[in-house]
C-alpha cells in the first residue's frame, strides 16, 4: 500500500487534472488509487476529495457560507427534477453535504450504500464525486479571480 505522502499527491494530481479537464489522466489516477486501496482507505479518500469541494464552496459564498458549528446547514438543492434520481449523483452529492456538514456517520452511511450498490455506482460514485469537485474548485478560481485576490 501507497504511504499517505503519496496517496496525497495522487489524490492531488487528480483533482488537478480534473479541474483542467483532463478526465482520462483522473481516471488513471483514481483507478490507482482505488487499486492500492482498501474499502476504509476509499473512504479516506472520498472525505479528502469532499474536503476540497467544502473549501471550494466555502469560498465561492464567503461570508454567506453555511457554519455547521452555528447550528448551519448546507443542502442540496435539486435543480433538474429527477437529477437525485440516479444513484451515482445521488452519492456524490449526499457525500459531499454530509461532509461538510460534518456529519461523518451520514457520510459513512452513503458511502456504504454506494459500495453495496455494486462497481457501477460505486466507482461510478467516487468518479462523479471528484467532478464536481473540480466544477466546484473551477467556481472558486472564478470567484476569487473575479474578486481580485
Amino acid at each position: 500500500m501507497m504511504s499517505r505522502e503519496e496517496t496525497a499527491k495522487l489524490i492531488h494530481e487528480a483533482l488537478g487534472a480534473a479541474i483542467n479537464g483532463d478526465a482520462d489522466r483522473a481516471a488513471d489516477l483514481v483507478t490507482r488509487l482505488g487499486v492500492d486501496s482498501d474499502a476504509s482507505r476509499m473512504l479516506g479518500i472520498c472525505h479528502v476529495i469532499a474536503e476540497a469541494g467544502h473549501r471550494a464552496l466555502r469560498t465561492c459564498f464567503g461570508e454567506a457560507a453555511p457554519d455547521p458549528s452555528q447550528g448551519d446547514s448546507w443542502i442540496i438543492e435539486q435543480l433538474e427534477p429527477g437529477a437525485l434520481d440516479d444513484p451515482v449523483q445521488a452519492f456524490s452529492a449526499r457525500f459531499l453535504v454530509a461532509h461538510c456538514n460534518g456529519d461523518v456517520p451520514d457520510a459513512q452511511a452513503h458511502y456504504e450504500a454506494a459500495l453495496q450498490a455494486g462497481p457501477e455506482v460505486f466507482v461510478g460514485g467516487i468518479c462523479q464525486l471528484l467532478i464536481d469537485v473540480a466544477g466546484l474548485a473551477r467556481a472558486a478560481m472564478q470567484q476569487s479571480e473575479a474578486d481580485g485576490s
